[in-house]
């Protein structure tokens, strides 16, 4: 295994189809070189200790995966042999346990993800099996778990330097059914011109992953602080002792007295008490008010605050003859309001009829394999000063 610590490599982050751009404006943010943007991926130049800078603080990315070669097949045999022409040993050492956790193919002649994976596993073997100079590979160190995306016949072959995925912070201690989740609730609080000092509430909690991020962005705590990642465990790839310097520095970031007024609320009593645990674990409780109230309740004596929410999508059928009511009632109490912003994600079609506007601007986004769309009523802008 070639130790080079010194390289610069392509790193790539999914996200969710619709958030490329928030994606790339963070990775652009923390001082990474742009390379490419896809659907549902960003590509990006780093030094290897930046795996752990990006690990532990990209907020919109569901992993980060270190790009081992890329090339073109249409045959499996084509894919056999360009597996084995990459330098595999420069990753992964004679005793790695590796295998293909994931295969997707887009628009491609190879579509079988099950015969990618082994094509591939074989190809690896082979490959490691003669630069090793052995017969049988132990495979009794450390994991390096691949993962293959072939879009257009064009085969990306990477590793998982994550482990579980990144929307994976740690904090969600007590979860409700359905939540959303931790990546695309960060997503769309960087999609809004909120920012630190302004009112934010979500009147539709659930277990509160929205206000928890907002709190988490406001008090500048990275959201990997608090949680291990699978390329922790490897030697040679990583500068020794880079995850340590990255959380020391993500920690000494941290804004311990940062202004807030985050608000969250939801019928559900239990709910509420999840939300308060949640907060907790994550170390922003006391940044954030938490209580049960109905969306008819909604108010705040100052101007220029966000509304920002997941509310019920009518999943379950029981549910759809409720959310006319449901949304007119969260329009109502939008309108209540002086000068506020709205920001809703659902995948409910008749939103913007119940809520009784047509939103200033509407985003397709995917949250797993359902399409819902984030509708955004802009409020006016606040006066600079004052506010």
């Amino acid at each position: 295994m070639t130790k080079d610590t010194d390289k610069t490599l392509t790193l790539a982050a999914p996200c969710h189809f619709g958030l490329e751009s928030v994606l790339k404006r963070e990775i652009q943010n923390a001082g990474f070189l742009v390379d490419s943007v896809e659907d549902g991926r960003v590509a990006f130049r780093a030094k290897p200790e930046d795996i752990a800078k990006a690990n532990i603080c990209l907020r919109t990315a569901e992993r980060i995966l270190l790009v081992v070669g890329a090339f073109e097949a249409r045959t499996f045999d084509e894919l056999f042999e360009g597996v084995r022409a990459l330098p595999l040993e420069s990753f992964l050492p004679k005793n790695a346990k590796f295998w293909v956790a994931k295969a997707s193919s887009v628009r491609s002649a190879l579509f079988s993800p099950s015969d990618i994976q082994r094509i591939v596993k074989k190809a690896m073997a082979e490959r490691l099996g003669r630069v090793y100079g052995l017969n049988w590979l132990p495979e009794d160190g450390a994991s390096y778990p691949f993962r293959v995306s072939i879009r257009k016949d064009r085969v990306t072959i990477a590793l998982d330097t994550t482990g579980d995925a990144l929307h994976k912070r740690g904090y969600r201690v007590s979860p409700v059914i359905a939540p959303i989740s931790e990546t695309l609730a960060a997503s769309l609080i960087l999609l809004t011109p909120w920012k630190r000092g302004r009112i934010l509430v979500d009147p539709f909690c659930g277990s509160g992953t929205i206000p928890i991020e907002a709190a988490m962005i406001a008090a500048n705590i990275a959201p990997g602080l608090r949680r291990r990642f699978l390329s922790e465990s490897w030697e040679g790839l990583l500068p020794r002792g880079a995850f340590a310097r990255e959380r020391e520095a993500a920690a000494a970031a941290i804004l311990t007295n940062a202004d807030s007024d985050i608000q969250g609320y939801d019928l559900d009593e239990r709910a509420v008490r999840f939300s308060r645990d949640n907060a907790r674990a994550a170390g922003v409780e006391g940044m954030i008010h938490f209580q049960r109230r109905d969306v008819r309740e909604l108010s705040h004596p100052k101007k220029y605050g966000f509304i920002l929410t997941n509310p019920p999508y009518g999943e379950r059928i029981e549910e759809r003859e409720h959310l006319p009511a449901l949304y007119a009632s969260l329009g109502e109490a939008y309108r209540r309001l002086d000068a506020w912003s709205l920001y809703v994600i659902t995948s409910y079609e008749d939103a913007e009829k119940a809520i009784g506007a047509k939103a200033t601007k509407n985003r397709k986004i995917y949250n797993g394999m359902l399409k819902t769309y984030f509708y955004e009523y802009q409020g006016p802008r606040p006066p600079k000063r004052g506010f």
